[in-house]
C-alpha cells in the first residue's frame, strides 16, 4: 500500500489533498494543531477505506516534527509522497509588523517545510522513491502589499524545492512546487482577491503532480489559477 503525508492536514487544501490521495488509495498520515479538525479529517479518509494516521504536530517545532516522523515511519515506513502544506500569513505593512508576526510565517511555510523534508528524506532515498509536493503560492512569483513575510516564505520554498530536486537527481525521488492563486480558503481573507478555485481543484494538481506527472518534472513549478 502506498502512503502519503500531508502536513497542514486539518483543513482547506491540506483536508482536500488528504481526500484526493486516499480517494486513489493511499494511506494517509495527517499532520497539524489541532486534534478535533484532525479527528474530523481521519474520519474522512477512513472512509475512502484506507488508514488514516492523525498526529498533532507544530511543523516549527524539530521535536515535534522527529516524533511524527518516527510514528510515520514505523507505521508505515517510507512513504511515496510528502505534501509540505502547512502555512500563515499575517499581514501588515513592513514597518508595522512586528518581529514575531515574520518569524512566525517564515518558520511556518519554510523552515517547516525544510523540518519535514529532512526528517523523511533518509528513509525515502534508502528506498529510492517518492515525491516531495511543496505547497507555495503564485506569491512565490510577486509582491502584495501587507505580505512581505508570506511572499518571502514562499518565495524561499521554491528555492528550496529546486535546489533539493538537484540534489534528488538519480536517486529515484522528485521534488515539485505547487504555485495556485486565489483560493477559497480562510488564508485568503482580507488579501483583496476573489477566490478562483477551490482547495479540491488544487487538490487534483496535487495528486497529479503526487502520482502522474513524469519523472521529468523534477523541479517544476507549477502555476495554477483557476478554470
Amino acid at each position: 500500500m502506498s502512503v502519503a503525508v500531508v502536513t497542514g492536514a486539518s483543513r482547506g487544501i491540506g483536508r482536500a489533498a488528504a481526500l484526493a490521495l486516499a480517494g486513489r488509495g493511499l494511506d494517509v498520515a495527517l499532520l497539524a494543531r489541532t486534534a478535533d479538525d484532525l479527528a474530523a479529517v481521519a474520519r474522512a479518509v477512513s472512509a475512502c477505506g484506507v488508514t488514516a494516521l492523525p498526529l498533532c504536530c507544530d511543523v516549527t517545532a524539530t521535536a515535534e516534527v522527529s516524533d511524527a516522523a518516527a510514528r510515520v515511519l514505523e507505521k508505515f515506513g517510507a512513504p511515496d509522497v510528502v505534501v509540505n502544506n502547512a502555512g500563515t500569513i499575517r499581514r501588515a505593512p513592513v514597518h508595522e509588523m512586528s518581529l514575531e508576526d515574520f518569524r512566525l510565517v517564515i518558520d511556518t511555510n519554510l523552515t517547516g517545510t525544510f523540518l519535514v523534508t529532512r526528517a523523511f528524506l533518509p528513509a525515502m532515498l534508502q528506498r529510492r522513491r517518492g515525491r516531495f509536493l511543496q505547497i507555495a503560492s503564485i506569491s512565490a512569483t510577486l509582491g502584495s502589499p501587507g505580505a512581505s513575510a508570506y511572499c518571502a516564505a514562499k518565495w524561499g520554498v521554491v528555492g528550496f524545492t529546486k535546489s533539493l530536486a538537484e540534489e534528488l537527481r538519480g536517486t529515484g525521488l522528485g521534488a515539485m512546487s505547487i504555485l495556485p492563486g486565489s483560493v477559497d480558503t480562510s488564508m485568503l481573507e482580507g488579501s483583496g482577491f476573489d477566490p478562483q478555485m477551490t482547495p479540491e481543484d488544487v487538490a487534483k494538481t496535487i495528486v497529479y503532480a503526487a502520482l502522474d506527472a513524469p519523472s521529468a518534472m523534477n523541479g517544476s513549478s507549477l502555476e495554477i489559477f483557476g478554470p
